[in-house]
């Protein structure tokens, strides 16, 4: 008797996401507010399996506060790198139960890569890209493998590298879906009075954009948003929103 036909599945023959389909749903979704895309992308689960990406800083409740309203239990991925303010861990938790989200995963870097490329520790002060690519870069991969799209909470107004970015993008073979991309920081501002969301404690002394500890400084008066970070070095994305640092000998990133 003869073998059955297999029937090959989309998932057997292309990639997740493609130029079109991003087109079409930046298509689909314009003039729409960042609540309704969220809801909808969500529901209708437009994406596939999706999961946010936050960093806890001072503009990610507002995200996260939508998130928690379309669907609490929408996995949320946070780099804890090793080298974070103690602030943006207790601020992370106080988030998580304010808002009632269950699908928050802290992601963590190798020890054994670790061990290997940042013994000391001190990575950040000679080669931050290098420092980037193992605490947040290859570990955030790890942890997209099983996802098809994630959220940010980029907006176009923090620095001159993100100004036109477009609510749906192409991510390698996934989607990145930033559906704050044009907003204000006035607009922000309104979300956390309107919410009453609580802002990070570090917030009120000058740090504007908060990554790691050692590579965070205080922003003055007249300069973008995240002009604090990496202060000194020709660097200005950690390497998750960007091109991937992939360097002789590494594993694949993407």
């Amino acid at each position: 008797m003869a073998e059955p036909v297999r029937i090959i599945d989309r998932i057997d023959t292309a990639p997740r996401f493609s130029a079109a389909d991003v087109e079409r749903l930046n298509a689909r979704f314009e003039g729409a507010s960042a609540a309704d895309m969220i809801r909808t992308v969500l529901a209708e689960r437009l994406l596939g399996r999706v999961a946010v990406v936050s960093s806890f800083g001072t503009e990610s409740a507002v995200l996260l506060d939508l998130i928690a309203t379309a669907d609490p239990s929408t996995p949320v991925l946070f780099l804890d790198t090793g080298k974070m303010f103690r602030e943006t861990l207790d601020y992370r938790d106080a988030l998580i139960s304010r808002l009632g989200l269950t699908g928050v995963r802290t992601i963590t870097p190798d020890p054994a890569v670790l061990g290997t490329r940042d013994e000391t520790g001190l990575r950040w002060s000679y080669d931050p890209d290098g420092c980037c690519e193992i605490r947040k870069v290859l570990p955030l991969a790890r942890a997209m493998a099983g996802f098809d799209a994630s959220i940010t909470g980029r907006k176009g107004f923090q620095a001159a590298t993100r100004t036109g970015i477009p609510r749906f993008e192409l991510d390698g073979d996934r989607i990145k879906f930033n559906p704050l991309a044009d907003w204000t920081k006035a607009d922000l501002d309104n979300w956390f009075e309107a919410r009453d969301l609580p802002r990070h404690p570090l917030e009120a002394q000058g740090y504007l954009s908060i990554g790691c500890a050692p590579c965070t400084s205080i922003v003055t008066p007249g300069e973008d948003p995240r002009s604090g970070r990496w202060r000194g070095w020709d660097k200005v994305e950690c390497g998750i929103h960007g091109e991937p640092i992939v360097r002789p000998g590494d594993e694949p990133v993407f």
